[in-house]
């Protein structure tokens, strides 16, 4: 048994309703959350060795009990950068923001640009704020004096995700236009085409709007503490190792809790990582090759509609087992999902295309248990409903018909000499005349409530609720002209005559009548009808 037994065109329809409905599903990532889900389990413990030139210098704990209360002067920053420099640092991401001048003492702002001008490799932050969610943002740049002599600027904009986890990030951003590269973008210092899906965002958004371009997941080499980290103040204070920032790509940024922002990764739920460390990720990314682009969203669609498509004709074909079906189509999505991830650095969103097979699923489970039920209500041979209905139908008509003091008639059939046409034809003649019988008869229960039945093996029964024994009267005499000029083909080019004999019985039920009695009436009346001779009716009484 298949779910739908429909006509090709109407399969096809099936499929793409579903497919479409799934496709829309995705498009509007009404499954996220489980999308993410399946991401953090396939990327949690996929990590890689951490690119040997990124290192970290933190402002710790340590660096806060030595120096004091944050924040320092800027003349402390400029001496690190001296330190940097004289280390051989190749580029320094000071990932600090310095939005305002120094309002106690401009000669710290003097004193930190020379130094930034002496290395000519420190890339400064730029951060996006708003006074409210409904305010105009407004780009934060370093003071103009040290925006001037910086080899840089870039965006901090960090992309969390509706459920507190940092998965992805723009790799350009800004207000109006998408020109800022991100931190580890600008610390990597990687020329050519950026990766990433491009601003969907109309060309007619506000200029004065933070645009975001350029969207990645972000591969995470591992868990909080997988970079090298040295403290601030070792290096303020010369007690590294020669040569062991030399020719590095550091970023100087908070690493202390409670002062640094903090951000959960699918990498792990129990440790916080520190921005900082964030963007030494994105750089160790971009520098291995290890960017995760989402499929662009025309291929998400088509990959979404075609397996839930297939999923549809799967379940509505005949040669394949539904369940087997069901199963394939549940875990291609995922493996797709796997293989693309892992193989290619692409990452398909499943959940879409699971729901969609488990909605299908669901259906064909549905279907099937109201095809039992009405199997279980029905004759197989023709069709009709079968004993146990139609006992079930009297009783409840009965009832109706006794608190509405309304007619309820019964009409018994019984074909003529059934068992003749078995030994003279054979049993498969034998069910052509029952079924041919039975579609006759059932064509007579037009009404909802009426029901056509076979209850023995060439009895049939008819149930006319609220039908006077005039109309019962008029449809049985229909049925007999019927199935007189019926007949039934016996192979040859002959044809067997066929007839019935029917008796009826109507009753409005008074408060202490019984349905077996409207039977009784009916089937004693069928008896005198056989003893007249048969391919006739009797009213009872």
């Amino acid at each position: 048994m298949r779910l739908f037994l429909l006509p090709w065109p109407w399969r096809l329809l099936l499929a793409v309703a579903v497919g479409a409905l799934a496709g829309w599903a995705s498009q509007t990532h009404l499954l996220w959350q489980q999308d993410e889900y399946v991401y953090d389990r396939l990327v949690g413990n996929w990590h890689y060795p951490p690119d040997e030139r990124l290192a970290i210098v933190a402002i710790d704990e340590r660096s806060l009990q030595q120096l004091g209360q944050w924040p320092w002067p800027r003349g402390t920053h400029a001496r690190l950068l001296e330190r940097l420099r004289e280390a051989g640092a190749r580029r320094v991401a000071l990932d600090l923001m310095f939005p305002e001048p120094d309002r106690k003492d401009a000669r710290q702002d003097a004193e930190l640009a020379a130094a930034i001008k002496r290395g000519g490799n420190v890339v400064l932050p730029v951060l996006a704020a708003a006074a409210s969610d409904e305010a105009v943002p407004e780009e934060l740049l370093p003071v103009p004096v040290l925006a001037a002599v910086a080899d840089g600027l870039a965006h901090t904009d960090i992309e969390v995700d509706g459920d507190g986890v940092a998965r992805g990030l723009y790799l350009r951003a800004g207000v109006g236009s998408a020109y800022w590269p991100a931190l580890g973008l600008a610390l990597s210092g990687l020329d050519g085409p950026i990766p990433g899906l491009a601003d969907p965002a109309p060309d007619t958004l506000s200029p004065y709007q933070w645009r975001r371009d350029n969207y990645v997941r972000l591969r995470y080499a591992g868990p909080p503490g997988s970079f090298p980290q040295v403290s601030y103040i070792d290096v303020l204070e010369g007690r590294l190792p020669p040569g062991l920032l030399r020719d590095r790509l550091v970023i100087v940024g908070m690493t202390a809790s409670g002062i640094a922002p903090r951000l959960l990764t699918p990498t792990s739920r129990e440790y916080w990582m520190s921005g900082t460390e964030y963007q030494a990720n994105v750089a160790s990314m971009l520098l291995g090759g290890h960017v995760i682009l989402p499929l662009r969203p025309p291929l998400q669609l088509a990959a979404v509609f075609v397996l839930v498509a297939l999923c549809a004709l799967g379940m509505t074909q005949r040669r394949l087992s539904p369940w087997l079906v069901a199963v394939l189509s549940l875990v291609l999505p995922l493996l797709l999902s796997t293989v693309l991830l892992r193989g290619f650095n692409l990452w398909f969103a499943p959940a879409a295309a699971v729901g969609g097979a488990l909605l299908m699923w669901v259906a064909w489970g549905l279907w099937q248990l109201r095809y039992w039920r009405r199997q279980a209500n029905r004759d197989p041979l023709t069709g009709l409903a079968n004993r146990m209905r139609f006992e079930e139908a009297l009783q409840q008509e009965y009832e109706a018909a006794r608190r509405g003091g309304r007619p309820l008639s019964l009409a018994l059939i019984d074909l003529d000499n059934f068992k003749h046409y078995n030994d003279t034809f054979g049993h498969h003649v034998g069910d052509l005349v029952l079924q041919q019988t039975a579609r006759m008869i059932g064509e007579l229960a037009r009404r909802p409530r009426d029901l056509a039945a076979r209850f023995g093996g060439d009895e049939f029964a008819l149930v006319l609720p609220d039908t006077a024994s005039e109309g019962a009267v008029l449809l049985v005499e229909t049925l007999i002209g019927r199935v007189r000029q019926a007949g039934v083909a016996v192979g040859k080019g002959r044809q067997a005559r066929i007839s019935v004999t029917v008796g009826v019985a109507t009753i409005v039920p008074g408060a202490d009548s019984l349905p077996g009695e409207l039977f009784r009436d009916a089937d004693a009346s069928l008896y005198q009808a056989k003893a007249a001779g048969r391919d006739g009716y009797r009213v009872a009484d």
